[in-house]
């Protein structure tokens, strides 16, 4: 399938809540603006943002069964903590049942909840959009958008950091690939590599 905003749009448009999908546009409209300032592809970025949350609302019993039958499983926090699979869930509906080809939306989609290690550009850019679109408001939101606005790669290690402290002062668990995030792009900021 080749990749068109209005296909995705629809498709969002068909699943998401009014909630959710207000979400979503914000996500796509931000992704698509910082997408274009820093030289990246805006129609993958609009599409990956559309579609970042389709697998969200579904109930999260139903999230872990998909991903049990599908092998998405790969971390133990993954059953213990099973909201973070709605993203690699979404990828894998997307590619197998919806046809979608494009690997780095794929990848995008999967990744935007807890990053990985290595994110490509794309990665980073729908990972951080998740967080800072216009409709979130929380302390110093402003500044992580700026951030990301002016360096992508920066500006993503300032929204892990962000993410990992918030989880850390409400007790919550942090799942691995999160600290794996933080510590490679804390390592690729540091080295140039």
């Amino acid at each position: 399938m080749i990749l068109q905003v209005d296909e995705m749009m629809n498709l969002a448009v068909r699943v998401l809540s009014e909630e959710r999908l207000i979400h979503t546009l914000g996500v796509a409209d931000w992704a698509d603006e910082l997408a274009r300032h820093h030289g990246l592809d805006p129609i993958k970025a609009r599409c990956a943002g559309l579609v970042h949350d389709l697998a969200k609302e579904m109930p999260i019993k139903d999230q872990l069964g998909l991903a049990r039958r599908w092998d998405l499983l790969c971390y133990t926090e993954d059953e213990q903590n099973p909201y973070v699979l709605h993203g690699p869930v979404a990828a894998y509906w997307l590619e197998h049942f919806y046809g979608l080809e494009d690997a780095d939306v794929l990848a995008a989609v999967a990744n935007h909840t807890l990053g990985r290690p290595e994110m490509s550009l794309l990665e980073m850019l729908i990972y951080s959009a998740d967080l800072t679109e216009s409709n979130r408001d929380f302390p110093k939101v402003d500044n992580l958008r700026q951030s990301l606005y002016d360096d992508l790669e920066k500006g993503t290690l300032d929204c892990v950091k962000h993410t990992l402290i918030y989880l850390k002062e409400g007790k919550r668990p942090i799942h691995p690939l999160t600290q794996l995030t933080y510590d490679d792009l804390q390592r690729r900021i540091n080295f140039g590599t």
